[in-house]
């Protein structure tokens, strides 16, 4: 049997933001309800259950994604937890799209949780012992100074400015005012907000920042035959891709995501796409940093190396532009619960494709998006296109 169509019938998500009182059951659960209630489907319509959350080191919890499943639906059903650090969210949809594809289940919930502000140990404290021994851990290195190191390198051999990728957090955060989930919407924010902002580690300031935040995003996959009993307005997964450099960021010119355009690359093949600058319709790669937004719209082939910060700047990314690039408001304005994000980005993009994104919808009727995410020790890229 060939591969079946696949299609997105369902979404929810939490709002986005730090929580003192609600568990990661209780977030997972509550995307998960979200998620049926919105195709009035029951956890008894569900046949198997993808998990995508931190690693148990960074909740200081053992067997975290057997403590998470009840809370997810999975009691009872086939249950499967991915993680590969920011590229978790889409990971997690592909892991959903692999079951059903295959035609092992009919009808998959992929849930994707994460709890940053209990984080016991700080999660800087797993990522301190992850780095090679001999090499890289003597420099005691964290993630915000790793991804000074990217963003100056980028700026570099670019000839860019740190006002150049302002634009970006500036877009961000004005688009999140907006969204009813969002943590950091500003409709008033500007350049010199940023620019005066905290410096974290050189050129990294607080507002290039996403913050801490805490959430959960849930969607439901259906076969082809099962999805049009359940709505008529089916969100098609026409094309997956990941790819996996090098751990060693030592090794690797920064300047340019190579990860990101492999999985690209794969993703393109599947669903047909040859000119994605023209065939692609709205854009929602990862962006927990102003920097990545511009790093991964170049990874993903939509302008050449370089060229990403003058789209910025001439309009062309904004909502109302050609190519909306996170119009939900991304990481930057709605919250970067870590594993949870990339599956906001499927989220937001099944709600644009069906034109139920409210004030943030973009004009005109998309016919065509992409959801892109990364992370680990920056060499994982993960890519979803979606189509109507």
């Amino acid at each position: 049997m060939g591969m079946r169509r696949v299609a997105i019938v369902g979404a929810g998500m939490t709002k986005f933001m730090r929580r003192a009182l609600e568990t990661g059951r209780e977030l997972a659960w509550a995307a998960a309800k979200a998620a049926l209630d919105s195709c009035e489907l029951s956890l008894e319509d569900v046949d198997a259950v993808c998990m995508g959350t931190a690693p148990d080191a960074f909740d200081g919890m053992h067997m975290k994604a057997e403590y998470l499943s009840d809370g997810a639906g999975a009691w009872g059903k086939p249950y499967m937890r991915s993680y590969v650090g920011g590229g978790t969210g889409v990971f997690s949809a592909i892991q959903g799209w692999y079951h059903v594809a295959s035609g092992l289940f009919d009808i998959a919930l992929v849930v994707c949780e994460e709890k940053m502000s209990t984080c016991q140990p700080h999660p800087q404290a797993a990522f301190l012992t992850i780095y090679d021994n001999f090499t890289e851990r003597p420099l005691k290195p964290n993630l915000l100074w790793i991804f000074a190191l990217e963003m100056q390198r980028y700026m570099a051999v670019h000839g860019l400015d740190k006002r150049d990728i302002a634009l970006v957090a500036v877009k961000n955060k004005r688009n999140a005012a907006h969204h009813p989930a969002a943590q950091l919407g500003d409709p008033n924010i500007t350049v010199e907000d940023v620019l005066n902002s905290e410096v974290m580690a050189w050129p990294v300031q607080r507002l290039d920042v996403s913050p801490t935040s805490d959430g959960a995003v849930a969607i439901v996959l259906a076969a082809e035959h099962v999805a049009k009993r359940i709505t008529n307005k089916p969100v098609w997964i026409e094309g997956v891709g990941w790819a996996l450099d090098t751990a060693y960021w030592t090794n690797r010119d920064l300047f340019y995501p190579r990860y990101v355009e492999d999985a690209a690359r794969m993703a393109y093949r599947m669903a047909g796409i040859t000119e994605p600058r023209k065939q692609i319709n709205i854009v929602e790669p990862y962006d927990p940093f102003d920097y990545k937004e511009l790093h991964h719209l170049e990874g993903l082939m939509f302008c050449r190396p370089g060229e990403a910060p003058r789209l910025t700047a001439d309009g062309v990314t904004q909502r109302d532009g050609d190519l909306p690039v996170c119009p939900s408001g991304g990481l930057l304005g709605v919250g970067n619960p870590i594993a949870a994000a990339g599956l906001m980005k499927v989220a937001e993009l099944f709600w644009q494709l069906r034109g139920e994104a409210g004030e943030r919808q973009v004009p005109g009727q998309p016919r065509r998006g992409l959801a892109q995410a990364w992370g680990d020790l920056m060499q994982v890229g993960t890519v979803v296109v979606v189509g109507i």
